[in-house]
Parts: C-alpha cells; structure tokens; sequence
C-alpha cells in the first residue's frame, strides 16, 4: 500500500517525537539524566559507617543533604540498604534534647536532618522528628527561650550560656536562629543569622508546622528585619533594593558578606544574593503571598538580578569571591523559585527567562565526567560529596516545577 505524501509526513512527525534524540531534548529528561548521574556519584562515596562524612570532624548534615537528595527524587526509601544504613548513621547522632549534631553546628545539623526524616515519608520516624522539631524551636532567640550562646574568649558578657539575652520582639535577634552550642568564630557565636534560620524555618514546615505557630510568627519578625526594603523593615541600616543581608550581627548593626556601602551618607549593608532566595523561600513557607509587600520587593530583585555565573553580590566585597557559595546560591534559587511558582522571569530590559531550563544547562555543563560537582574552597565547596547534594536537590526541584509548570 502506498502512502500519501500527509500520511508520510504524519509518520515520520511520530517517529521524531518517540526517537532518543526528540526525548533527549526534553528538559526534565535532560535534568533526570544528570540528576541520575549524580546520585549514582554520592551512592559511590557512602563510607562503610553508612554516613558521606569522611571524618567525624565533617558534620552530620552533609550525610542529611545527601540522603534527602535520594528519598527526594523517589527511586530509594528508607527501607533501601544503603539509605537504611545512611539513616542509622544519621540518627546515631540525635540527642536525648532532640539534637542531631556533634559538637557544633547545632541548627544547621539539627534542621537540615529532620527536613530529612520528615522526607523520608516512614511513620517510624515521628518520634525523631518530634524531638528534633521541639529542639529547634528552643533554638530560637526569643524572650521566652535561652539558646545556648558561647562568650567569646576573655570576654564574660551577658551573652552566656543559659542567660536571657532578647528580652522583647524589638531586638534584631528576635525570632532568628543562630549556630546554637559553639559557634564558627568567636565574635560570632551564637548570634542568628538568616542562613541557620532559613533552615529551621524550612524544617519546621517540611514537619508540619503551621505558619500560624509562634515560632514561625517569630521567625517572620526576624527574616523581615534582614530584608532591604526600609518600608518593611525599621533597621537603620535598610536601603531598598528587596534583597536580603546575611543578618542583624553580633554587634545587631548588621552583616553581610557582600559587605557595605553609603547612600546619601547614611550606611547601607548589601544584599547577598543567596540569602535574597533564602529569604523569599522562608517568607513563603511562613505563609506570606505574592502580594505582600515583603514578597513583592524581593521578586522585584530577582527579576533585576537573575543570574547563575556568579552568587550575586559577593563579589563587591572581593572580586575573587564571586562564586563563593555558589552551589549552595543555586540550592536556594531552585527551591525558592520553586516555592514561588513563576517560571519566567523578566529584567529590566525586558528579556525573558525561564530559570528551570537556564539552571538545567548550567549544571549540565558544570557536571563532572564521574557525575559530580565541586565548587571552590570557600564554604567547604570543594567537597564534590556535598556540592553534588546541592545540586541534585536544585535539579530535583526543578524536575517538580516542570511537571507543575510545563515548560513552553
């Protein structure tokens, strides 16, 4: 039987939609893909102690990021050898108080690992996620709680351990999380920040919290407070660009990692690129929508600033620090435009950007032939084990933002 030259043309549109090639350009494929070589990197490194730390001085979230990496993208359970194993590890590290950690580090170990177990999706686990989530909460710097807060060497101030230190919901502190236990350096101890306390705030809503609960009200009271945008926020040193500091300090004058500026003589502390994202993603998971006022001024410095070549704003303080933190920038940008749901994004100039297939290209050329990442030293981004769960769980995120959003 002969074929028309339509049903010819019919025929061979099929075949190109079904071919490797046509499914090699679908973008979640492509993202899967390098998704999959990833995760096959991480199963390679487990230790025989079933963590990804390769020393006990390595902390406990690492082995967090990377298990959550593999519940996340649905292939594995905790019921897997090997995540079985990961996650026995991980919960040799709990405390009677709930804690995860060892030593230092409290927060961060402690947020990311419950986000973890609540990830997990094994009923088994409630009363390790229970534990962990009433630790963090007494974490919080409020004036009903007492975090634990190192003084600094030779310096007995009223910042000790056990000691009330914010006394209402007017203090800078009020509502963030810091380090908790022994801090990274000692002007620096115990102090919130908004990178402890996007954790925590995204722990305690992967576990269920309401934005209607004390500390999440509290803890939007604080990541207000680190936002440039002086209509919203009473701190002096505010500018209004809508991204977001490092946080309030030790000094509560503010700090940023981009550093600071003037502006008509008055001081301003600029904005940081990956907690801009930080700051958007916990303002959402706090309950605020897009058309609060806080909301509308970060997405306005998104749009402006979008970018994957470098982590927006750390290279005013050293130009060589531009890729600082970068893969962890990328975490916060996927799992905060995520969470926004807005696919496109628009500069000023008018241009068009889809960042699920912008991100996807990035890290598909960025990935090693072994199928991992690795970043530059600074903020221990030189670990490949660690840099490759942040990038599996940017992809993860952007995979489940294209079936939300199919990309046009």
């Amino acid at each position: 039987m002969r074929l028309s030259p339509a049903r010819v043309a019919l025929v061979l549109a099929a075949a190109v939609a079904i071919s490797p090639v046509a499914r090699a350009e679908d973008p979640a494929a492509k993202a899967q893909a390098a998704l999959d070589k990833g995760l096959a990197f991480l199963k390679a490194n487990q230790q025989p102690d079933g963590g990804w730390q390769k020393s006990d001085r390595e902390p406990i979230g690492i082995t967090g990021l990377v298990l959550r990496a593999f519940v996340d993208d649905g292939k594995d359970t905790s019921k897997t050898d090997f995540i079985a194993k990961g996650f026995d590890k991980l919960l040799s590290y709990q405390m009677q108080d709930g804690g995860i950690y060892k030593n230092l580090l409290a927060n961060y170990n402690t947020a990311i690992c419950t986000s973890t177990l609540v990830a997990a999706k094994d009923p088994a686990l409630q009363p390790q996620i229970d534990k962990a989530v009433a630790y963090l909460k007494q974490l919080q710097w409020t004036a009903e709680t007492k975090p634990e807060y190192i003084a600094p060497p030779g310096k007995p101030v009223d910042q000790n351990t056990g000691k009330q230190v914010v006394s209402s919901d007017t203090d800078p502190w009020a509502g963030g999380w810091g380090y908790g236990g022994q801090g990274h350096s000692p002007a620096g101890q115990g102090r919130p920040d908004l990178s402890n306390t996007q954790f925590a705030v995204e722990a305690l809503k992967d576990a269920g919290v309401s934005p209607d609960d004390p500390a999440m009200k509290n803890a939007l009271k604080f990541i207000a407070r680190c936002q440039n945008n002086s209509e919203t926020n009473d701190q002096a040193w505010a500018g209004n660009d809508g991204g977001f500091i490092y946080g309030p300090s030790n000094d509560r004058k503010g700090e940023s990692d981009s550093g600071e500026t003037t502006e008509g003589g008055k001081r301003r502390i600029r904005t940081m690129g990956s907690m801009s994202y930080a700051g958007l993603k916990s303002m959402i998971y706090a309950g605020l929508g897009k058309d609060d006022p806080r909301v509308k001024a970060v997405w306005t410095w998104v749009n402006k600033n979008f970018t994957l070549e470098e982590n927006v704003g750390r290279a005013n303080a050293d130009p060589k620090d531009a890729k600082a933190g970068l893969f962890y920038y990328y975490l916060m940008m996927a799992r905060a435009l995520h969470a926004y749901g807005e696919p496109t994004l628009v500069d000023d100039a008018g241009k068009k950007t889809d960042w699920r297939l912008a991100m996807i290209d990035k890290l598909t050329t960025t990935q090693n032939a072994d199928g991992s990442w690795v970043g530059i030293s600074q903020e221990m981004e030189n670990n490949p084990v660690l840099v490759t769960a942040y990038s599996a769980m940017a992809l993860e995120n952007v995979i489940a933002d294209l079936k939300v959003h199919p990309a046009q």
